[in-house]
């Protein structure tokens, strides 16, 4: 008889199960204490018990965990100043949607030289995550790979759902059983219905294939997540963050029977791509929030040690150290300037928000 599977397979690599790289990278009491406090702030936030704003703020993407801790360092110190008026999480995102080709992100290839060592690089991002969270920095990530959370998810305290996976059923499914509170980015025509048709789904109980901690395939039943929120990044050539966009998502949540809980992607479409205008969009989004809006929880930026971004070179040893290889970010002092002013405008104002 002739094979009829596994055609296009070239090889089958044993990959460590959950269980054996939570062994070789633990949860430690620090890192627990800060994912947990993390995730109830965040919670509180969109339950209007906490009247603060949320920030996720860092590079597009981690390629370098040296010049990543560097970063989460100076963060830290930063999200310390601020923290009676914004809550400052850190973006850790290891997975790289691709639109045709190329570099998938540092999971998938650590070394930046198609080797695909996914298994180094799932360690190596586990034990990234957990230095992040004993400096007491709560981080955020986007979830691609419906497999990863098995391996990273305890560490995690806020998760996205891309603009091009919102519509996919499997990333509902999985969102409806991650831990964390989920943002689900508009589509990138612009549109807020797949979101809010991803965030419902993502509230009801599923059933659906997948991995347990030992690696063995399983059916993953979940309860659902009561913690999907809509994140607007713009599409379609225009930004969405204006007081129409905002007001016609809120009036879209409504309709839906869900909370009119929004943040504010600073980057991507909304600022169509160029650094130079994120601090703009959130300028302008922080007014609508000291003129009194109340449905927009959170905001977005990519921000790295340098602004930019640089493309990979054939010798990884050649990159600029602290600046993206993905999509270009504002740099330190900027992020800095952009949170000082957030807070100098919003520490009033949102201490005036009423809390339930």
């Amino acid at each position: 008889m002739q094979q009829t599977e596994n055609l296009n397979i070239e090889a089958f690599d044993d990959m460590p199960t959950p269980e054996e790289i939570h062994a070789r990278v633990p949860m430690t009491e620090a890192a627990e204490r800060t994912v947990l406090s993390g995730r109830r702030a965040i919670e509180a936030i969109l339950d209007r018990r906490d009247p603060r704003l949320f920030v996720i703020v860092g590079p597009c993407s981690i390629h370098d965990p040296v010049a990543g801790l560097d970063y989460a360092q100076r963060l830290k110190a930063l999200a310390d100043e601020v923290a009676d008026t914004l809550l400052i999480v850190m973006r850790v995102y290891f997975e790289k949607p691709r639109t045709s080709t190329g570099w998938k992100g540092f999971i998938n290839d650590p070394y930046m030289d198609d080797s695909f060592h996914i298994e180094e690089g799932m360690q190596k991002a586990r034990e990234f995550l957990r230095s992040v969270n004993e400096l007491g920095l709560p981080a955020a990530t986007e979830a691609l790979d419906p497999i990863a959370p098995q391996y990273l998810g305890d560490l995690i305290s806020w998760t996205a759902i891309g603009a091009r996976t919102s519509e996919s059923q499997t990333h509902r499914e999985m969102a409806s059983g991650l831990s964390t509170p989920v943002g689900f980015k508009n589509g990138t025509d612009g549109s807020v219905d797949t979101a809010i048709n991803a965030i419902l789904s993502a509230s009801r109980p599923h059933s659906f294939l997948g991995i347990n901690m030992q690696g063995k395939s399983s059916i993953v039943r979940t309860r659902g997540n009561r913690y999907g929120h809509l994140v607007l990044r713009g599409g379609g050539g225009r930004p969405n963050y204006d007081t129409v966009s905002v007001t016609i998502a809120e009036e879209a949540l409504s309709k839906a029977g869900l909370a009119q809980n929004i943040v504010i992607d600073c980057s991507h479409a909304n600022s169509y791509k160029k650094p130079e205008l994120q601090p703009l969009v959130m300028h302008d989004v922080v007014n609508q929030i000291r003129l009194g809006n109340r449905s927009i929880v959170g905001l977005m930026i990519e921000s790295f040690i340098e602004g930019g971004n640089q493309p990979i070179p054939d010798d990884p040893a050649q990159l600029k150290y602290g600046c993206s290889v993905t999509d270009p970010c504002v740099d330190w002092p900027t992020t800095v300037r952009m949170m000082h002013e957030a807070y100098e405008i919003l520490r009033g104002p949102l201490a005036g928000r009423k809390v339930l």
